[in-house]
């Protein structure tokens, strides 16, 4: 990196000794014939015609790289709200690449069109009243309209109503790993606070609050498909976020409050396995995988972990230390009876605390 900055600085003060030339050669006036300086019908046309090639060169960069980085797109979102928000994104990305088309088409064909011309002279005009409103008043009302439908979806995914039999988990941020507490049969979380974390009460929940006592902290993070589940996010340290790119969901996790997010998960860990998306997914992360391993065993390096199957996880999207990048958590989204069966084997809170003593 710092020979790249060191070349760059070389190239700039290069750049700068150039301009220092000219602005000097023009200063000496007209005794020296500068006729080479002026621009004439060749210079204009050549210069014209570049325009028009960069404008193709322009065009066929921009849809091969929506061709070619295609690859890296989510696949389609695994919650109920996912739709909502990613009609969202696609709207307003139609809508700069629509703009950007034109205003691109526009700026270097008008180029082409009104390139200087030996006793050609060009048109002025101070103001023009009716353009002006024109290019105003439509990128208003399209933005207009595009805030307020993001207004719409965004209340639509973030003031929910809470489901007679919503799931009600608390998401524990702490550098630098992931804790879930589940609630117990009375589906009420217990109160928490850092000052009660000690030996196995990790997440600091009260130990004379009555509601906490049948609540179930675990490594894992599993979710009945179809069933409301509502995150109470808390950090006994910095600022994380909790993001969940799959299920289009990411809260942040703030010290010394609670925030929270919901959704309804739609498709299974094992469902969106044999998608296509996923499989050919799968094959691309192999090969890599399989040509680092080569790499690292001609090193005397032992290999890298199997990874065969694909899964949910959930990750911290803000810089909160050195291993930020290690903060991660198992989500795996099942049938209701098979998560039932996972959460009765479960350690209480209480039994925990006993088993301690």
């Amino acid at each position: 990196m710092t020979v790249f900055l060191v070349l760059i600085v070389i190239i700039l003060f290069a750049v700068t000794l150039w301009q220092m030339s000219k602005i000097y050669a023009l200063s000496k006036g007209k005794s020296k014939d500068v006729s080479g300086e002026v621009a004439n019908d060749k210079d204009n046309s050549v210069n014209a015609k570049l325009m028009i090639m960069f404008t193709v060169f322009l065009y066929f960069l921009m849809f091969y790289c929506f061709w070619y980085y295609s690859k890296f797109y989510l696949p389609e979102a695994s919650s109920e709200h996912g739709s909502k928000y990613d009609n969202l994104m696609f709207i307003s990305i139609a809508l700069i690449m629509f703009v950007q088309i034109i205003t691109q088409f526009l700026l270097h064909f008008f180029s082409y069109k009104y390139k200087g011309e030996k006793g050609k002279r060009a048109l002025f005009y101070a103001d023009n009243d009716k353009l002006e409103f024109i290019w105003t008043i439509i990128p208003v009302i399209v933005l207009a309209g595009l805030i307020i439908y993001g207004l719409f979806t965004w209340s639509d995914i973030m003031n929910f109503e809470e489901d007679e039999d919503a799931l009600v988990i608390e998401l524990y941020a702490q550098r630098f790993n992931w804790k879930a507490r589940y609630a117990g049969d009375d589906n009420t979380l217990g109160n928490a606070n850092v000052r009660f974390i000690e030996g196995i009460n990790q997440v600091g929940i009260d130990p004379s609050d009555a509601d906490g006592q049948d609540d179930k902290v675990t490594q894992e993070l599993h979710l009945p498909v179809g069933r409301q589940v509502i995150f109470k996010l808390r950090s006994q340290d910095v600022l994380h976020s909790a993001y969940m790119p799959h299920f289009r969901a990411q809260m942040n996790v703030v010290p010394g409050m609670i925030t929270q997010f919901s959704f309804t998960p739609t498709v299974t860990t094992e469902d969106i396995r044999t998608t296509d998306y996923m499989k050919e997914k799968m094959r691309t992360i192999q090969k890599i995988r399989n040509d680092r391993n080569k790499v690292l065993a001609a090193a005397g390096e032992p290999a890298l972990d199997d990874y065969d199957e694909f899964d949910y996880y959930l990750l911290c999207n803000k810089i909160c230390g050195e291993s930020h990048y290690n903060m991660q958590m198992k989500i795996i989204v099942e049938s209701e009876e098979d998560y039932e069966a996972w959460i009765k084997q479960q350690e209480t809170f209480k039994a925990s605390i006993a088993d301690q003593e």
